[in-house]
């Protein structure tokens, strides 16, 4: 059966995970993640998505993004991978796949959970045991969004602006919302939803993404339906 293409609505933020094949490395030295970040850079351009938020990791890479025409994060992904695929394997003299099947991404509510979106990318390398602090990491958007380094690459989202009047107060407001890590149970929601194609947000965006989408937004209930052994004893 043929996969259903993408639910991508146009101006609704997306969390995209692309990982390597069987968790394989993907990012052996710094000059591979120049070259990715540079195919991103190019093709986010091209297909007009913005950036806010990401963090490439060895083996992974997070993206939080807005498409702003249709079907914009697809395009910008295959685009991206192709060329970064056909750079690695000439680099590392090797053929074959590199990613693990098509990226996985949900659509994120705005309002309570892009912010955390925010933060649960830029922790990554944190998480991971890779540094202690995420400005401790170069191949991530918080020195950007935190320290104010310049980047192309990065437009900021309506919501950081609104985190202060200027960029020395946004920066410090961004700065405060890293105090804390991300709590486990959004943990496991983001996972859930990315995963799952899902969306990720209160009960009011999911019923708006799934008339908007014509998809379900939310995971089945585990376990057997209710009243499925009163109909078995009919």
């Amino acid at each position: 059966m043929a996969r259903l293409p993408r639910a991508c609505p146009v101006d609704i933020p997306q969390h995209v995970i692309q990982r390597g094949n069987n968790r394989q490395v993907c990012f052996a030295s710094e000059q591979d993640f120049v070259a990715y970040a540079h195919w991103l850079l190019e093709y986010s351009v091209k297909y007009h998505v913005e950036i806010h938020a990401w963090v490439m990791m060895t083996n992974h890479v997070h993206l939080l993004c807005t498409p702003r025409t249709a079907n914009a994060v697809s395009e910008m992904m295959q685009a991206v991978g192709r060329n970064y695929v056909r750079y690695f394997n000439f680099s590392y003299k090797r053929s074959g796949t590199l990613w693990e099947g098509r990226f996985k991404s949900c659509l994120v509510q705005e309002e309570g959970y892009l912010l955390q979106l925010y933060r649960y990318i830029e922790l990554n390398p944190v998480r991971a045991g890779m540094v202690e602090q995420p400005s401790d990491y170069v191949w991530s958007s918080y020195q950007i969004n935190a320290l104010g380094k310049e980047s192309a690459l990065c437009t900021p989202h309506p919501l950081y602006l609104a985190l202060g009047s200027d960029p020395a107060s946004r920066q410090a407001g961004y700065r405060d919302l890293f105090k804390y890590h991300v709590e486990n149970q959004l943990l496991a929601d983001i996972r859930l939803a990315t995963n799952k194609g899902m969306a990720l947000g209160n009960g009011r965006f999911e019923v708006e993404v799934a008339s908007l989408t014509g998809r379900r937004m939310t995971a089945n209930k585990v376990g057997r339906p209710v009243g499925w052994r009163k109909k078995s004893e009919e």
